[in-house]
């Protein structure tokens, strides 16, 4: 990826992939680069919901409140 993209736009291109692959209409290369794409969108989308996880805990332990899990 040679520009980072916000969560919401990798969201968007990984279902333009799932799409894609279900529709049956892509050679096997070329399912095999969407997929592999499909992967790299989905470590970017974990990341980002990771990250925004322990930030909204942080907050929550500033309030005094421990976050429920």
């Amino acid at each position: 990826m040679s520009e980072e993209l916000s969560f919401e736009q990798a969201r968007a291109e990984l279902e333009e992939i799932v799409l894609r692959l279900e529709d049956g209409q892509t050679s096997l290369d070329e399912s095999l680069k969407l997929w592999e794409r499909g992967e790299q969108l989905h470590a970017l989308c974990r990341a980002r919901l990771d990250q925004a996880e322990e930030r909204v805990a942080e907050l929550l332990e500033r309030l005094g409140r421990a976050p429920q899990a």
